[in-house]
């Protein structure tokens, strides 16, 4: 059997006749927050393609570090 075949269902939990939480598989969660970060660094790149590029020489960049 493969590990799909035998992950479950998510389920949900109601109070009042509502829902309040899920229950889910761990594997299904860890792919739900890497999926979340995947769009979140999607978003974060989209906003820095907006921004004007900025060059440095290597020679001054290296004299910056060295300061710091």
């Amino acid at each position: 059997m493969t590990a799909k075949a035998k992950r479950k269902e998510p389920e949900i939990i109601f109070r009042e006749g509502k829902p309040a939480a899920v229950i889910l598989d761990i594997d299904d969660y860890q792919e739900m927050l890497e999926r979340l970060e995947d769009a979140e660094d999607l978003k974060i790149l989209a906003e820095m393609r907006q921004k004007l590029l900025k060059f440095k020489r290597l020679e001054d960049f290296l004299a910056e570090a060295a300061q710091n």
